[in-house]
């Protein structure tokens, strides 16, 4: 299991967006996230018609980057992972919980179990840097 230093969970519990790689076939698949840290993974909202949750269900392999980008002083993490999809249950209502609670677009459009899943991307990789 991969482990996150102190600085990185302060830096990863800091932010709250990141850039998701899927592939399908040959074809990378990147899109912007919302994000939150939890028990060593990073959890990510989707919806059932996307391109990333169809990827997802065929490769579960991802690469994610979390940065800030200042010139000279450039912060990120790179993690690559599986994923998991959670749809429902106890680790759903958990996740969930704690998404209405940091994001206002997630308490403007709420939704249920089954009607969108979270995506649970369990490292195996990582590399940060300017974390200092």
């Amino acid at each position: 299991m991969i482990e996150f230093s102190d600085k990185e969970e302060k830096f990863l519990n800091e932010l709250e967006e990141a850039r998701l790689a899927t592939s399908h076939g040959d074809i990378p698949h990147v899109k912007p996230v919302s994000f939150v840290f939890v028990d060593n993974s990073i959890i990510v909202a989707t919806d059932h018609d996307t391109r990333t949750y169809n990827n997802i269900k065929i490769n579960s392999k991802v690469g994610i980057v979390i940065d800030i980008y200042k010139s000279g002083g450039h912060k990120a993490i790179c993690i690559q992972g599986r994923t998991e999809i959670i749809e429902a249950g106890t680790d759903f209502k958990k996740l969930y919980g704690i998404f209405y609670n940091k994001f206002a677009w997630v308490r403007k459009d709420p939704w249920k179990e089954n009607e969108a899943p979270f995506l649970k991307i369990i490292p195996n990789n990582k590399i940060s840097w300017g974390l200092s």
